[in-house]
């Protein structure tokens, strides 16, 4: 049996295995925003516990915090008509976003 070759450049998400079914914790907005009275530009959906946070062009960061904290290593976008994915730990753009029944 054969395997197909990997490109060298191309890189992989080694966390897929770990996304959960998760539901947003708040749907309405970020997290720590909501409870700061904070806002957000976009948002963004951890993929390992449902939490909402603010992306990093937003003043407070909240989705990337989040990952130095939790190290939960998968977010998608929470905007309605996104779809895509990132993978913190590889670095990886996902697309389409790994957990579709999460999607806005």
């Amino acid at each position: 049996m054969t395997t197909p070759q990997q490109d060298d450049d191309e890189a992989v998400c080694t966390h897929l295995d770990q996304v959960q079914a998760v539901h947003a914790r708040t749907p309405q907005g970020c997290e720590e925003c909501l409870a700061s009275g904070g806002r957000w530009v976009h948002l963004r959906l951890c993929l390992s516990c449902g939490h909402v946070g603010c992306c990093d062009n937003s003043p407070n960061k909240h989705a990337t915090k989040h990952y130095h904290a939790s190290h939960d290593p998968l977010i998608q976008s929470f905007e309605p008509g996104e779809d895509w994915g990132w993978c913190y730990v590889d670095e990886v753009f996902l697309e389409p976003a790994p957990l579709q029944a999460a999607r806005r």
